[in-house]
């Protein structure tokens, strides 16, 4: 267990090497708060239930880090290990190698929550973010969230032969879910059948959850989101399990 932890602190050093993932995980999301910050404003507004813009907005931000970190963050960082030979020589270590995934999984958990702190400071600090929901119902969306995008992230790490195909289909995967989640197209403006087509997207489930939990729901009205996420999550892992490859 020392040496997994010594490692998780390694990887966490390693992770401001790799500026490509640094950014779209801490500061993308930032930049667009600020930007639609400084055009919307906050104010109380009949429009928004009395809440601010980003009041109703930043869980939906929240829920988009997520994604941004596991399909395209920690693929490219170990598929970048896996070409620089990196996996191949922590086989030959004695640190077995549910650690050294173990310790980029926790990594990049960490890296993605600092993502929805900066955020929630960032909107408080500058915004006067308002937040009347549940702590503990927020944390627990957003875990079971990056626990299902994370396997996601495992199956792309392990079938991309390279960083540079990674970023390409790590964002040509990311930008369809990103705009069919209802965070940057309201749903409401959708037609009946996009509306029902964006339910097969596993971040339309997340946003629904993290938006939910920001407002004080009771968890049980969320059983589908539930069902989804744990779904995806135990699939993605089977199938990383069978396709990732060290070297």
């Amino acid at each position: 267990m020392k040496s997994f932890w010594k490692l998780t602190l390694a990887e966490c050093r390693l992770y401001f090497r790799f500026p490509i993932a640094a950014f779209f995980t801490l500061a993308l999301m930032p930049m667009i708060l600020i930007l639609l910050g400084a055009i919307f404003g906050n104010e109380p507004n009949p429009v928004y239930g009395g809440q601010g813009f980003l009041d109703t907005a930043v869980p939906g931000f929240i829920a988009l880090v997520i994604p941004i970190s596991a399909v395209v963050s920690m693929p490219i960082a170990l598929a970048n290990y896996r070409e620089r030979g990196i996996l191949r020589r922590y086989r030959a270590t004695p640190v077995s190698p549910a650690a050294v995934l173990g310790a980029q999984l926790v990594t990049q958990f960490i890296m993605t929550f600092l993502g929805m702190l900066l955020l929630i400071l960032i909107g408080r600090v500058l915004f006067n973010l308002q937040f009347q929901g549940d702590a503990a119902g927020v944390l627990a969306a957003f875990t079971l969230g990056c626990l299902s995008f994370f396997a996601v992230g495992m199956v792309l790490a392990g079938v991309i032969p390279n960083t540079r195909v990674g970023t390409i289909v790590g964002n040509v995967i990311l930008q369809p879910m990103v705009y069919l989640s209802g965070v940057t197209i309201p749903r409401e403006v959708m037609s009946p059948g996009m509306q029902e087509a964006i339910r097969f997207n596993p971040l339309t489930h997340v946003v629904t959850l993290m938006q939910g939990m920001w407002r004080r729901d009771v968890w049980a009205l969320h059983q589908t989101e539930d069902i989804v996420l744990g779904t995806v999550m135990v699939v993605a892992s089977i199938v990383s399990v069978r396709v990732f490859r060290w070297e």
